[in-house]
């Protein structure tokens, strides 16, 4: 996937400038596909320059002008060409993986050291999780009212927090394996 499909679904769901797609990419959609401020403005300008998107110059009360992009048709059809496209499995890369593996080559202190690493990181997971869950009840309180966009928002939603809690069964696993060596 590249980032021209991340920014083509979101601003599918919703029109926007720059600034509201990088909130976005904070809120919800980073957690899948990450992008900095600067890699959706110079993203959005070559997507503008294909002819993806169109932008059009919104005046705000005291504030600067801003540049809202919506999706052309062409935008879409690429978008729909994507969504057509077979899907590989992904290679995961999982830095504390690594540093778990080389756990057998520390003394103990080097385990210890990341016994309180994997505490941490556990801690931050467990946060998502909440931050998800809430996310969840506030923007999700009764599935069978939702129409299909937000029953794929809430699906995706829900995949994040299988992942994290697949995530926090795994770390309490290495947790444990860690404290008994």
């Amino acid at each position: 996937m590249a980032l021209e499909h991340a920014i083509l679904v979101s601003l599918l769901e919703r029109p926007g400038s720059g600034y509201e797609l990088a909130r976005r990419f904070e809120r919800s959609i980073g957690r899948f596909w990450t992008a900095t401020h600067q890699q959706i403005y110079r993203v959005l300008k070559r997507m503008e320059t294909d002819g993806w998107v169109t932008g059009e110059e919104v005046g705000q009360d005291g504030r600067p002008d801003k540049r809202s992009f919506t999706v052309t048709g062409s935008g879409r059809d690429t978008l729909v060409e994507w969504l057509r496209a077979p899907v590989a499995p992904e290679a995961v890369r999982h830095e504390l993986a690594v540093k778990i593996r080389g756990a057998a080559f520390t003394d103990d202190t080097g385990r210890a050291e990341l016994l309180a690493e994997v505490e941490r990181y556990r801690a931050d997971h467990e946060t998502l999780l909440t931050t998800y869950l809430n996310g969840e009840k506030r923007d999700f309180p009764d599935p069978m009212t939702l129409d299909a966009g937000q029953r794929l928002q809430h699906v995706v939603l829900r995949g994040g927090i299988a992942y994290e809690r697949m995530l926090l069964d795994w770390l309490d696993d290495v947790l444990d394996t860690l404290r008994a060596l």
